[in-house]
């Protein structure tokens, strides 16, 4: 058997993606090149980063954007955002112990958002909430952790949801994340 074929360790992973010029996710098998977004990911992807930054201002935990990966179940990936109350370690380009989740689900990705990425965020122990925004309309699912930590809840938002997320002590209105998007007629666009 080919060396080629054998799965990746994460180590291997992270030393080979140092010297790569793009970003790759690790599924934990092998690297996954990252793709460019749309307008719409991207606005919703920096209302996100922002709204948390204004609610966090102050407190222990901090929001990150897609510039900063996390370790999960022996996965690396770069979320669209998320929040660590782990202490800061301004020279790394990994973050511990992420408690909330974002991803801004598109046609390409959407799959392993929902599937892989949520198996593996909901095996995660820190991870305590994982939201995923859809990009055509004001609306998403967010998956929480229960108190006891045993089980992993969906929930359907629509555009009128408040998120609370009293593991971060902030609550967010769900349409914030669509400011300055015009939503008219994305649903038929996106099937194109």
């Amino acid at each position: 058997m080919s060396s080629a074929l054998k799965p990746w360790t994460i180590e291997t992973f992270l030393a080979w993606e140092e010297r790569q010029e793009l970003r790759y996710e690790f599924d934990g098998i092998r690297p996954i090149a990252m793709t460019g977004g749309t307008q719409g990911h991207d606005l919703i992807q920096g209302n996100i980063v922002t709204a948390l930054n204004i609610r966090l201002r102050g407190k222990p935990c901090r929001v990150h954007g897609s510039n900063i990966k996390i370790e999960v179940m022996g996965s690396i990936r770069y979320p669209d955002a998320f929040v660590t109350c782990a202490p800061l370690v301004p020279s790394s380009t990994m973050a511990a112990e992420p408690v909330v989740i974002f991803e801004v689900l598109s046609k390409s990705t959407a799959h392993t958002d929902r599937m892989a990425k949520n198996r593996e965020y909901a095996g995660t122990a820190s991870v305590r909430r994982y939201v995923m925004l859809e990009q055509t309309a004001i609306e998403g699912t967010m998956f929480t952790r229960t108190a006891d930590g045993d089980d992993w809840i969906g929930h359907i938002l629509g555009p009128d949801a408040v998120l609370d997320m009293p593991e971060i002590g902030i609550s967010v209105p769900l349409a914030e994340f669509y400011a300055g998007i015009d939503l008219t007629g994305a649903a038929e666009a996106d099937e194109d």
